[in-house]
């Protein structure tokens, strides 16, 4: 049985906002005029306080070399949860149990000294972590190629840029061997190849049977790193499990629900010849719906309204993830349409897409040009099949986004 390093037990965390009531738009005379007039009467400002639940309620735990990934919208909790994790904020209630040493890179800088030189601030930082000097020296050279600031490494980091401000704060945390590494969003600063570094490192950390707890926006970077999620949403716990489902429900959470997909006509008949007006997703028995079992066929009808005649009209359809990875485009060859209500059908039989949401681009093009496109126009799941004769065996989605089943040859040589 999995160990747990990590234990939640109902965790909360209140703020108390206090907001005083003035009156808007004032002026900086007249509310110190206010002011004074108010110490005069031995009157105070009047305040309204407001209590902020950050968590409510939330359990979970993490076990021994598990990759998490904390997600969810902005102002869910994610960051009061991994400050409550790092011991820099106290629960209001609950608890938390760790087991093992915590390495957090929660905002640039965090645990730097400005006036100190990199190199010192390394040995400073290690030892905030609970390192020997012995193991923070054996480490030492490691620490500096990996943040590649050797020539910057005996001056003062506050002339460091943030973007090396995250590369020595992470080289650091990564390489201290830690037995809980915690990372914010605070990897966005740096750049590309960087952020790729750093993925590295942290598959890395997690292959060497330490823990991970990852907060990200990029969904792409999390689904690759993280084998487990926790969801949040307005400071509780949605849902944990399998990264892959948590991602699911969280963009399905906010993403549309209809089935026929109506989209805001807005035509400038001065601008452009025409508008899509709707489209839905026709399975195979004919049913219109939003949800298609993996392995099965289904077609993508679009509705749009040309207002004058127009010769070489182009309808074209692209299947991207819930992270924004195309997919897929499919193209009408160019046709001649005369003014009215038109609906163009493209049939998705030859190829078939692993469970999961994705999202369908529509655009209508002339000679090249493109003179409306909506790109979250339909949201498709794919789900588990129910009936495995459409595949024979279908696979799960660490094998791929696309499923195809062809003719293989065996033969003995």
């Amino acid at each position: 049985m999995a160990k747990p390093i990590i234990t939640v037990e109902h965790l909360s965390k209140r703020y108390r906002l206090r907001h005083e009531q003035t009156a808007r738009y004032t002026a900086l005379r007249d509310v110190l005029a206010d002011r004074a007039r108010g110490l005069l009467r031995g009157e105070r400002p009047r305040a309204i306080t407001e209590e902020f639940m950050a968590l409510n309620d939330v359990s979970f735990t993490v076990n021994v070399g598990d990759r998490v990934g904390i997600i969810g919208r902005n102002g869910a909790g994610k960051s009061t949860l991994l400050k409550v994790l790092s011991r820099i904020t106290e629960p209001s209630g609950g608890r938390v149990v760790l087991e093992g040493r915590v390495a957090s890179l929660l905002e640039v800088g965090t645990g730097f000294h400005p006036e100190l030189t990199g190199r010192e601030n390394i040995y400073l930082n290690g030892a905030i972590l609970g390192m020997s000097r012995a193991e923070i020296s054996r480490k030492f050279d490691e620490i500096v190629a990996f943040a590649e600031v050797e020539r910057f490494l005996d001056t003062p980091v506050k002339r460091y840029s943030s973007g090396m401000y995250v590369r020595l704060a992470f080289a650091v945390a990564a390489h201290l061997e830690p037995e809980i590494l915690i990372v914010d969003e605070v990897l966005a600063v740096g750049d590309a190849a960087f952020q790729r570094k750093c993925l590295g490192k942290m598959e890395s950390v997690a292959g060497e049977g330490r823990t991970v707890l990852f907060v990200s926006h990029n969904m792409e970077a999390v689904q690759k790193l993280c084998d487990r999620g926790v969801l949040l949403a307005q400071g509780r716990l949605v849902s944990t499990g399998p990264m892959n489902e948590v991602i699911d429900r969280y963009v399905s959470e906010n993403t549309r629900r209809e089935t026929v997909f109506h989209f805001e006509d807005q035509v400038d008949e001065a601008e452009r010849p025409g508008s899509a007006l709707s489209a839905w997703i026709v399975a195979e028995d004919g049913a219109v719906m939003n949800e298609v079992a993996a392995g099965r066929g289904w077609e993508l009808h679009v509705q749009f309204r040309m207002d004058r005649p127009l010769d070489g009209l182009v309808v074209g359809t692209g299947v991207v993830t819930a992270m924004g990875l195309p997919l897929r485009t499919v193209w009408s060859t160019p046709t001649a349409v005369q003014p009215g209500l038109h609906r163009a059908i493209f049939r998705f039989h030859d190829i078939h897409f692993t469970t999961g949401l994705y999202r369908l681009v529509i655009g209508l093009s002339h000679d090249g040009v493109t003179f409306h496109q909506i790109h979250d126009a339909v949201t498709l799941h794919i789900s588990e099949a129910t009936d495995l004769s459409a595949l024979d065996r279908v696979v799960n989605t660490r094998s791929g986004l696309i499923l195809d089943q062809a003719p293989v040859i065996i033969e003995r040589t």
